[in-house]
């Protein structure tokens, strides 16, 4: 039940399991911030949202695809184009040292980036 103080502004308090105070006390005091990584982190960050947008695309495309709303040349090429944009996602991460896992992000109580 909301205050009346909350009430009359519309606003709750953040509960205490969702603080940053509480998840920056997970980290350590000290941050390496050398150049490598800072270009693997922005990788690892950039791959983990093109991958998760192939993923919303390609279920797209099967929902498309079952309604009828595709011919069969559209389906091969947005196959194809699903393909190769996964390729490409697994040669970056490859040459940035970053595994398929490295970029399912774990988004805390949210749970994992990807399925």
């Amino acid at each position: 039940m909301m205050s009346k103080q909350e009430h009359k502004s519309g606003i709750r308090e953040t509960p205490d399991s969702f603080r940053l105070s509480d998840a920056a006390e997970g980290l350590s005091g000290r941050i390496d911030c050398s150049p490598e990584n800072i270009e693997q982190g922005l990788a690892k960050l950039v791959l983990s949202l093109i991958e998760l947008l192939r993923q919303l695309l390609e279920r797209q495309a099967i929902r498309r695809m079952e309604g009828g709303s595709l011919n069969e040349e559209q389906i091969e090429q947005m196959g194809e184009a699903l393909m190769k944009l996964e390729t490409k996602i697994h040669e970056l991460a490859t040459n940035f040292n970053l595994s398929p896992a490295d970029l399912n992000l774990d988004l805390g109580p949210l749970g994992r980036l990807l399925e």
